[in-house]
């Protein structure tokens, strides 16, 4: 009896490990972008980005709008700081300090609303990824709540 125990738990053992191990396996090609990705990069505008907004719909005063910069900070904090130090410093993703000088309003709108398709297309996005490791989530904020959080990083940035 003690035997059979024994060789039970040696086989569960055995293909547990096996299992685990066989159906997690990743090859060079899972991290390879697809021809098709590929091609649809070329078509890629790096200054606006990848989403529904453009410079028709994204409107930046010469000043800050302090109001709106006081909401996107309190929703940045809840939706953002986990990830994101206010500063040059990378947390989990790259710090916020000079990304409004580094990237247009549109860019960030879109981003913000629709990362995943710009971390597919987007170079210098891919290039971040490799130093993170980590890809941005998809936070499903509302238009409203990334236009906050833009003018907070404008704030962030000196924006006065």
């Amino acid at each position: 009896m003690k035997k059979l125990r024994i060789l039970s738990i040696v086989l569960s053992v055995v293909f547990a490990a096996s299992s685990c191990s066989e159906g997690n396996k990743k090859t060079a090609d899972d991290f390879k972008v697809s021809a098709d990705n590929a091609a649809s990069t070329s078509d890629y505008d790096p200054k606006r980005g990848e989403g529904k907004f453009d410079e028709s719909n994204v409107q930046i005063g010469a000043t800050l709008d302090a109001a709106l910069a006081g909401e996107g900070e309190k929703v940045s904090g809840v939706k953002c700081a986990s990830c994101h130090k206010y500063t040059d410093e990378r947390l989990v993703g790259p710090g916020w300090k000079g990304v409004t000088e580094r990237r247009t309003p549109v860019w960030l709108m879109n981003f913000i609303t629709n990362p995943d398709p710009m971390i597919d297309k987007d170079p210098e996005v891919q290039a971040q990824l490799e130093l993170c490791l980590v890809r941005m989530p998809n936070q499903g904020l509302t238009d409203d709540e990334a236009r906050k959080i833009l003018e907070f990083m404008r704030k962030n940035d000196g924006v006065q």
